[in-house]
């Protein structure tokens, strides 16, 4: 063959390549559209089999048996809106109604949700039940055991004579419990509304009205109808304590710091096996002059939580802020330290109960809450407070 010929082949068979080539990728490019679009089809299915799994998975809000049940909060709600005693009374005494019964005389039982969002406040106030022994009764009385004596002891041979020990002081501490009271009021027409959560704001009210006569009681309370307050006690010099008395440490000034030596000798005029579970206690305006306080080396004592709801540490241990605590004076007890599970105790009966009053401030409707709740100290060597005092 010729090279003309060679070359006139070679430039009719160079299109034809081309053209194939062409072909071929345009084919390829549809490929390539085609397998897309089944995974992205695929993808979709996947995330559409997720979403049904997560559903199918995700407990339900509310079931069957919560629209049926709650008979007693649904029972209570009545109660509390129209005065509808029938449907408290039609409740059984079993199971969950044990806790929710009806007594007549003395009103009705809190329904347990509203009672526990009463409890979950009182828990979470700034108050010395926030730090202290907590206990359930049924009785009228709470009464605590404490040995605060040594029982002796001493070594024995195989041969020679056992020498008689002595034998422990038993201290018992009897804590009455006390009716606390609150009494919120709202119209019928309020009440009326269907709308108005009338557990959620009944419980709010009550809570708040404990929670500030608690807080005041178990640190100033006389013992009269009301708890004991820690304060109320007898308060002596630590060198010379004695049961029955609360310690304390002076400050070294009349009404003020003499230095912040003071906070470290009431640190450790708290008994060893105390401290790891000790706290201070004092109020805001207190707070405020003690976190300006530095040791010897112009460090600041005080250091705020780490974290959002860890309390302030002084010293390295938790304060606690509780507003009814006196404030900084000449011979005040500011600033009380001490394990406080070990030191203070509080008795009170779960129940709580609710009496509707439509009669006595019409056109209100009053509710008189009550609980039966009493404190005192059940161990004095385990609190001790700073008095602002020469000696």
């Amino acid at each position: 063959m010729s090279t003309a010929e060679t070359k006139a082949r070679t430039g009719q068979d160079m299109p034809d390549m081309k053209s194939a080539v062409t072909g071929f990728l345009n084919d390829f490019r549809g490929f390539q559209a085609d397998i897309k679009s089944r995974l992205q089809k695929q993808e979709e299915r996947l995330t559409m089999l997720d979403r049904k799994t997560m559903i199918a998975g995700r407990p339900a809000l509310a079931t069957a048996a919560d629209a049926e049940g709650a008979p007693h909060q649904k029972a209570f709600e009545a109660y509390l809106r129209s005065g509808d005693e029938d449907a408290l009374r039609g409740l059984p005494l079993e199971g969950k109604a044990l806790s929710t019964a009806v007594a007549a005389d003395g009103g009705y039982l809190v329904d347990p949700e509203t009672a526990e969002a009463i409890k979950s406040v009182l828990k979470a106030d700034a108050s010395i039940r926030s730090i202290a022994n907590v206990v359930n009764v049924e009785a009228t009385s709470f009464d605590v055991l404490i040995d605060h004596g040594e029982m002796g002891s001493g070594w024995a041979t195989e041969t020679a004579t056992s020498i008689e020990t002595d034998s422990p002081q038993i201290e018992r501490i009897t804590i009455p419990l006390h009716e606390l009271s609150a009494m919120p009021k709202a119209s019928q027409r309020l009440l009326d509304d269907s709308a108005f959560d009338i557990d959620g704001w009944l419980a709010g009210r009550i809570a708040d009205k404990f929670a500030r006569a608690e807080a005041a009681a178990f640190i100033n309370g006389d013992g009269v109808d009301k708890p004991t307050g820690f304060l109320t006690h007898p308060t002596v010099d630590n060198d010379v304590w004695a049961w029955g008395n609360i310690g304390y440490v002076p400050s070294g000034a009349d009404g003020d710091f003499s230095g912040a030596d003071a906070l470290i000798d009431l640190v450790y005029a708290l008994g060893a096996q105390y401290r790891a579970g000790a706290s201070f206690v004092m109020n805001s305006k207190t707070a405020g002059a003690v976190r300006k306080l530095k040791d010897a080396d112009g460090r600041f004592l005080w250091s705020d939580g780490l974290s959002a709801g860890e309390p302030a540490r002084l010293l390295g241990y938790p304060v606690l802020i509780a507003e009814d605590m006196p404030d900084i004076a000449s011979g005040a007890a500011a600033i009380a330290f001490g394990d406080f599970s070990a030191g203070y105790t509080v008795a009170e009966r779960p129940d709580l109960r609710v009496l509707r009053d439509p009669f006595s401030a019409k056109p209100h409707v009053l509710f008189y809450a009550t609980k039966r709740v009493g404190g005192d100290v059940s161990d004095f060597a385990a609190i001790k407070v700073l008095k602002f005092s020469v000696g």
